[in-house]
């Protein structure tokens, strides 16, 4: 972006401002007018460049000593164009000029004095409110609006110095006001369905990037003039903003109407643990008037709220309702318990077989915890995460476990409240 843009930005935020003299006393440094704007500018210490083909090497009606720069690029169809100056306000030094100058200039190559051509009026002697009037311009085309100090009358050593605002109107710069709308591919809606946002826009060449915002907070930027999304919620709006024309952008914007999405209460209920063909009811909740479960195979009563089930492996049952054309689905797991295979014996005698108490399929519960007493109620042992590779030895609180019968305590720790006891002999 250049400096000329960036200052116009500030113009719109702060308002009417003096603005220093290196941004826009040359003509590569113009400061852009656009179309029914006011402009504060001052040509307070501004200078001129005198050499062959220099930016200020024109003698039109005056010739050049503190000379300011604006640019301005005509509509598509050109035609007449008034700048107006007012609340001129000029430093009253001894010896200074009290007068303005300007011209509109058009440049066949930019800021060469050499291709310049001078346009409508001329004016070297303005001492008051004034308007500069040209005819007849080129359609999409580059001017320049110069301003100068004059350096005339008696007793005049200096060049003027002024502050003062400018407008710039006319058919050869008006445009046609952009306009945009939203057009939304359904106004109704089911939960997490796709909707798509077209922005339709009128009279507005050279557009930018496209902004969308659902319910005032920006979601996404689009090069293209669509939005998709499916994470609507009821009486969301979007609203979708972009820049019109490359240069005196125009920011339009449109509003979508609100969104009706429809949702529908489903609850498959909480996951649970059983044992291998354990029998249990699911405990399914809806308000819609049409509700199924799946796996139709492993459900007894499909079409049943809480019907029976009885699985032998892990299994996830889905619970489906519809109403309002709308379709949404719960899930709850129930997750099988792996039979354990709890031996009554091991004999730790270090011939490499039976010697250590393994349960084979207890790693399955990582929270597991294991507790083995003698048969005098006294605690031998307490393994947690019980495995088979820290599975009990024969070795206990008082050292080496004699032969006998002790009890165990297993506690799966999975979330389903089981405890398994029994016994076991250690042989020697």
């Amino acid at each position: 972006m250049n400096r000329a843009i960036i200052l116009l930005a500030l113009f719109f935020l702060t308002g009417p401002a003096v603005w220093s003299q290196e941004v826009y006393d040359a003509c590569s440094t113009a400061i852009e007018l656009c179309p029914n704007q006011t402009y504060a500018l001052n040509n307070i210490g501004a200078f001129s460049s005198s050499c062959a083909n220099c930016e200020d090497d024109f003698n039109y009606c005056f010739s050049t000593d503190n000379t300011i720069w604006c640019s301005f690029t005509t509509s598509l169809i050109g035609g007449a164009v008034q700048v107006d100056f007012s609340n001129l306000i000029f430093e009253t030094n001894a010896g200074q000029g009290d007068a303005l100058q300007a011209t509109i200039i058009q440049a066949g190559i930019p800021c060469d004095a050499g291709t310049y051509t001078q346009i409508g009026a001329c004016l070297s002697n303005e001492t008051g409110d004034f308007t500069l009037n040209a005819a007849g311009l080129n359609p999409s085309t580059l001017y320049y609006l110069v301003v100068d100090g004059a350096t005339t009358g008696p007793g005049i050593t200096s060049p003027a110095e002024c502050s003062f605002e400018v407008t710039i109107s006319g058919l050869g710069i008006d445009r046609v006001v952009p306009n945009a709308s939203i057009s939304e591919s359904s106004l109704s809606v089911c939960l997490n369905e796709l909707v798509t946002f077209t922005c339709n826009l009128s009279d507005c060449p050279d557009t930018a990037a496209f902004l969308w915002y659902v319910n005032g907070d920006l979601i996404a930027t689009t090069m293209e003039p669509t939005f998709q999304t499916s994470a609507l919620t009821d009486g969301a709006v979007v609203t979708v903003e972009t820049g019109c024309y490359s240069t005196c952008i125009a920011t339009v914007q449109a509003t979508s109407q609100a969104i009706s999405v429809y949702t529908v209460f489903v609850d498959a209920g909480s996951d649970v643990t059983v044992s291998a063909g354990e029998e249990f009811n699911l405990n399914g909740s809806t308000t819609a008037p049409v509700f199924y479960w799946s796996p139709s195979f492993a459900v007894g009563a499909a079409n049943l709220l809480n019907p029976s089930v009885a699985p032998t492996e892990t299994t996830t049952y889905a619970l489906t309702a519809e109403e309002n054309g709308c379709v949404q689905t719960d899930y709850m797991t129930a997750t099988v318990l792996a039979e354990l295979e709890i031996p009554n014996t091991f004999s730790p005698n270090g011939d490499n077989l039976n010697d250590t108490w393994a349960i084979d399929g207890l790693d399955a519960f990582p929270n597991n915890s294991v507790t083995i007493f003698s048969r005098w109620g006294q605690k031998v042992a307490h393994i947690l995460s019980y495995s088979n590779l820290k599975s009990w030895d024969g070795t206990g609180n008082m050292g080496r476990s004699p032969e006998g019968v002790y009890y165990y305590i297993i506690e799966l720790n999975d979330g389903s409240d089981k405890i398994l006891r029994g016994t076991l002999t250690l042989l020697r």
